[in-house]
């Protein structure tokens, strides 16, 4: 059996028709929605750990990397986004190699720049692999350069002027500079990512028809922003061409900015979902034309989704941590569109997958594993083997049970507990009604963590604000 791999970067969950809208409104994915019908769709899909590449490194290996135990990378001119964001470990085998030594042909198609860093390997074992250049602050274009007055055009002041975290001014406005001007030449819809990433997999379907059996991977870093979709898209959430635009997030509070930049913002975000809808279906259609949908198993997520004015917030953090961002999508295509329709609520996390594909592949997973093969259960209407899940970001850990919602920081303060049962969830803090099970949930967090956080996670918890709104308690007993 091929199996393929399909991951969308910063794709909100509400944003996939299947599993509803998200609160500004409908967003347009009917390929999405076709995948779904024909689709397993697992209903309480989560990380294992954030952002980007600790994302990648659990789906890549099966390990987990929380809490982030010898991962404090600091190499030589990379960006350190948050704890575990390295190279994969070269003791961790990966997917890739793993399927290519049981005589899987393997290919990766990607535009997550990250990936592809010096000091990266997440290439490791692919027979063949494609970087498609020019995301974000990837180096590809040195000029010409903007002027400010194209910078404030595309991130205007009064959004520049809410709480950017650690990035100043200059900093923001150099990240702006640089994705737009990587972004320059472009004629038509296809030099626009989606388009290239998706064109490209299809392409390496086609040249491939010779291998016995294939994984391939395929990794589109949109819609994560900057959100930079042709105009057409943007106009089918917001027609007025003579808006003000709004292309990055503040990563900060947004009560009280402009509603007109909120919803410029979420037009930008949804043109670019619709985008990569329709660059998916014509990948699924290359399947169809190719005769692969009979005989291939494709696994469908995203590795976290993003805040756009959720609770007066816009960006992805893990300190609040909140559904919008930690809830994935994930949806699985048997061959022959077999179960389809089915559904689950069963708990899954990223590095499942992982064990899912080695199963299917008829693979034995490493002496040293941790995801949990998740699709039999599913189709039986079991609730699996997890009763919870604990999603590590930074210096914070998060914990989901059947009721409740548990984030604090690593040394037990800055306590956030929602009651899921609630009909607002997160509308209220109630860890100071029920410390017993911050205390209870807490402990489970340091279980996952087999060992207990690293020194320096507890270091940076302590060097860490507390978020509004938080409890006095200390989860740890």
């Amino acid at each position: 059996m091929n199996i393929v791999l399909v991951i969308f970067d910063s794709l909100r969950k509400d944003c996939t028709g299947v599993y509803g809208s998200p609160p500004w409104g409908t967003v347009h994915t009917p390929h999405f929605d076709a995948l779904a019908a024909q689709s397993l769709v697992m209903t309480r899909a989560y990380p294992e750990s954030l952002p980007t590449l600790p994302t990648r490194r659990a789906i890549y290996t099966g390990r987990r990397v929380y809490p982030f135990h010898d991962a404090d990378f600091r190499l030589k001119g990379d960006f350190r986004g948050a704890p575990g964001w390295g190279p994969i470990p070269e003791e961790q085998p990966t997917l890739a190699e793993l399927l290519s030594e049981a005589g899987y042909r393997t290919g990766l198609i990607s535009d997550v720049y990250h990936m592809f860093k010096p000091s990266k390997n997440y290439w490791r074992g692919f027979d063949q692999w494609l970087f498609l250049r020019g995301q974000e602050m990837d180096p590809y274009r040195s000029g010409p350069r903007l002027s400010q007055e194209e910078i404030d055009h595309w991130f205007p002041r009064e959004m520049r002027e809410r709480g950017l975290g650690n990035k100043t001014l200059g900093v923001v406005d150099e990240f702006v500079q640089r994705c737009v001007m990587n972004y320059h030449g472009r004629t038509g819809e296809e030099d626009f990512f989606p388009a290239r990433v998706l064109k490209e997999a299809a392409v390496w379907l086609e040249q491939n028809q010779d291998a016995g059996e294939f994984f391939l991977t395929v990794e589109s870093f949109d819609p994560h922003e900057p959100w930079l979709p042709p105009r057409h898209y943007r106009r089918l959430y917001d027609t007025d061409d003579d808006a003000p635009e709004q292309i990055i997030s503040a990563y900060g509070d947004v009560a009280g900015l402009d509603g007109g930049l909120i919803a410029r913002t979420r037009a930008n975000y949804s043109g670019e979902v619709t985008q990569c809808d329709r660059w998916f279906g014509y990948f699924m259609e290359s399947m169809r034309v190719l005769g692969l949908l009979d005989d291939t198993m494709l696994i469908f997520t995203s590795d976290h989704g993003h805040s756009i004015g959720d609770r007066d917030y816009m960006g992805k953090r893990g300190y609040p941590s909140a559904p919008e961002v930690y809830e994935v999508p994930l949806m699985v295509r048997f061959p022959g569109a077999e179960h389809a329709g089915a559904t689950s609520d069963m708990f899954v996390q990223h590095h499942d997958i992982a064990a899912e594909v080695l199963a299917a592949a008829g693979v034995a997973p490493p002496e040293r594993f941790d995801g949990i093969p998740f699709l039999e259960n599913a189709i039986a209407g079991s609730p699996g083997k997890r009763d919870h899940v604990t999603v590590g970001w930074g210096s914070a850990a998060t914990v989901v049970t059947d009721r409740w919602w548990l984030n604090c920081k690593a040394d037990g303060s800055g306590v956030l507990l929602h009651d899921l049962h609630a009909a607002s969830p997160f509308a209220a803090n109630v860890a100071d009604e029920h410390p017993g099970v911050a205390s209870a949930l807490f402990a489970t967090a340091e279980a996952d963590a087999r060992g207990g956080f690293p020194d320096w996670i507890v270091d940076l918890a302590r060097s860490q604000v507390d978020a509004p709104g938080c409890s006095e308690i200390v989860a740890r007993e």
